[in-house]
């Protein structure tokens, strides 16, 4: 039986790239999109291509912002596959307008931070306790991993986009949170940080970013693509760091990095 990974906007960008490195490994798989269905079947249909027959991927639409979503998308994971190994808390969205933070609205606020921080703190929640479910039953063989992708914005202060940064920062605060809360479970809790992206999300401010890089932003200096995320996460979606729980993985080009 494969294990099986529940991937949160996962048509497009990151998700898409998540997704398709752990199909390459033979996870069976749950696409989540919340507008996209499109996008949504080209992911599938090129992850099955990766599986070479060895392996299912099914669609589901639901908006993680939205609490009944969140309980048909893990309903709908458990009615066709039976069992979770992996979440990944993947969908996001960017701040609308990128406000000055004298401008924010609480209306763009209260949207941003229930798709960016509440639905994957609720999402994160009915997974752990289904897990939970099914490690008392699986015994040592079931390794269940959380995954949630934040951003360098998570300390990284931009003040046109206050709302996306708060919702990066309490991502990173959750995933502590729930290492803690699961260690005494077996379920690992791990946060991928990503820098700058190529994706649909960045293709905005694609120009400022080039110059930024050729300016010397990264050590690494280059975009990075969605294929390197999803190589992290499939690192540990295999096992590869059994006694690390809680930690950041930096996938940046070094913009991490304090240099002098």
């Amino acid at each position: 039986m494969n294990p099986v990974a529940l991937i949160t906007g996962a048509s497009r960008g990151i998700g898409r790239g998540i997704a398709i490195e752990l199909a390459k490994i033979g996870h069976d798989l749950v696409i989540n999109y919340a507008g996209n269905a499109d996008a949504a079947q080209r992911t599938r249909d090129d992850c099955l291509k990766l599986g070479a027959g060895k392996i299912r991927t099914e669609i589901c639409q639901a908006d993680v912002g939205v609490a009944a979503d969140r309980r048909r998308l893990m309903e709908f994971t458990r009615q066709t596959f039976g069992r979770l190994d992996l979440l990944v808390n993947n969908a996001g969205v960017a701040s609308r307008g990128r406000l000055d933070l004298l401008d924010a609205t609480e209306e763009n606020f209260d949207w941003l931070m229930a798709i960016n921080l509440k639905g994957p703190f609720f999402l994160s929640q009915l997974a752990a306790r289904w897990m939970i479910e099914q490690k008392k039953a699986g015994g040592d063989g079931y390794k269940p991993k959380i995954v949630t992708v934040t951003s360098i914005s998570a300390y990284a202060a931009s003040s046109n986009r206050g709302d996306y940064c708060v919702s990066k920062a309490g991502l990173a605060m959750m995933t502590k949170l729930f290492a803690a809360r699961l260690a005494e479970y077996g379920i690992h809790v791990f946060e991928i940080r990503p820098g700058v992206i190529a994706t649909d999300m960045t293709g905005p401010v694609k120009a400022k970013y080039d110059a930024l890089i050729a300016g010397g932003l990264t050590p690494i200096n280059r975009w990075g693509q969605p294929d390197e995320i999803g190589r992290a996460v499939s690192a540990i979606a295999q096992d590869w760091l059994p006694f690390s729980t809680g930690e950041v993985i930096n996938v940046d080009g070094g913009f991490h990095l304090r240099t002098v």
